[in-house]
């Protein structure tokens, strides 16, 4: 079977979301599937230094391009069995294959917000599309079979009737670990938060929470705007957050997020949104505890309260700046409260150990395993129809 996987979505500089999931999809499945032929489509060769090496290669028209509707004329001639892209817009006019095409999440239906990278036109067609579900249904029934990424997810799509073609589930998570960290020392205050400071992720809150926190740090990684870190620090500042108290990093790599991981209380994040939260999955691989926001993805990776994770209860979204909500209900006091926990006797290397335990359940190999065996699936289904 000849399985071409879409890489057109790799970073040139660093993984994000998108990148790593595919990236590392495509790597578990060269590895496990000696009968596959996988083959990557790239859109700039600048793309490989982030994917597997020694893997043939097609390279194609950008995703974001005009061409992107007729794609499967530039793949045509390669003759894939199958196609499997990490996103679900994907072209698929004319194709000579069976396509899979991936939807993370739901989440821009209810915050319509665009990621600031995306150009111009592709942001306002962005909001367009997410005013009602049936361009969704259009886009996704285009495909031969759906993947996403979480079991919440996939009950999302089904209570919004988003497609009639079969959903499978393709997981996320999280990169291997040689050994979890030593959960019997004591971590150091440090917080780590992983993702974007778009307004559904909840960061002022994060940073609002440092006023309860003395001798605590949190270290923000991504790379953010000047414009938005200006906002951040004002948020601080008015919540009396100690100087120093947040931090940061303006983008990070592989290693300095993991020296980070290893040494931290936990990682925090309360956002209101997620398809599946792949920052909990690595904190808990290397043994550090995650407290979140209490939503049902977050339960589904981080699993019961009081273990591996610690969850917050959201409240209403703050209306006219308002800075603190009644304590414990997604307010900063109540994040502190969970944070804190973990300085009881034994609690920290309990909830280290059990970090590790349900990051086990997640793994690049069963995900490939999901998506081989579907590929073969559709393979056979279109053999047999031509026959």
């Amino acid at each position: 079977m000849r399985l071409f996987m879409d890489a057109r979505y790799t970073r040139t500089d660093f993984h994000d979301g998108i990148s790593r999931y595919g990236s590392s999809l495509i790597a578990a499945v060269a590895r496990l599937s000696p009968g596959v032929e996988v083959t990557m489509v790239i859109s700039d060769e600048a793309q490989l230094a982030l994917l597997p090496p020694g893997l043939p290669w097609v390279k194609a028209s950008d995703p974001t391009s005009p061409a992107e509707p007729l794609i499967a004329r530039q793949l045509n001639p390669h003759r894939p069995d199958v196609v499997f892209s990490p996103m679900q817009t994907m072209g698929s006019a004319s194709r000579d294959y069976a396509l899979i095409l991936t939807l993370h999440d739901l989440i821009y239906y209810q915050h319509r917000t665009p990621p600031r990278d995306l150009p111009a036109p592709v942001r306002l067609l962005w909001r367009v599309f997410h005013l009602a579900y049936w361009p969704q249904r259009l886009v996704l029934d285009r495909a031969d079979a759906v993947a996403t990424v979480s079991a919440t997810t996939r009950a999302l799509m089904r209570r919004h009737r988003l497609t009639s073609r079969e959903i499978r589930i393709v997981s996320n998570a999280p990169q291997p670990v040689a050994a979890p960290r030593d959960p019997e020392l004591a971590p150091e205050k440090d917080l780590v938060y992983m993702g974007s400071f778009m307004d559904y992720k909840n960061v002022e809150t994060l940073i609002r929470a440092m006023a309860h926190l003395p001798g605590y740090r949190l270290h923000l990684l991504s790379r953010i705007t000047a414009d938005r870190e200006a906002e951040l620090v004002a948020v601080g500042r008015a919540a009396g957050a100690a100087e120093g108290a947040v931090v940061f990093h303006h983008g990070t790599t592989d290693e300095d997020y993991e020296a980070l991981l290893r040494t931290a209380t936990a990682l925090v994040t309360l956002s209101r949104a997620e398809g599946y939260g792949l920052p909990l999955a690595e904190a808990m691989a290397h043994g550090t505890p995650v407290v979140v926001s209490d939503l049902e993805i977050f339960r589904e990776i981080g699993g019961p309260d009081g273990g591996a994770a610690r969850y917050v209860p959201l409240g209403p979204e703050p209306v006219g700046g308002a800075v603190e909500a009644p304590a414990g209900d997604g307010s900063p006091s109540g994040l502190a409260a969970r944070v804190l926990e973990l300085e009881g006797p034994g609690l920290f290397a309990e909830a280290s150990r059990s970090a590790v335990n349900r990051a086990a359940t997640f793994s690049w190999d069963d995900s490939a395993q999901a998506l081989v065996g579907l590929a073969r699936e559709l393979a056979r289904r279109r053999s047999r129809s031509r026959a």
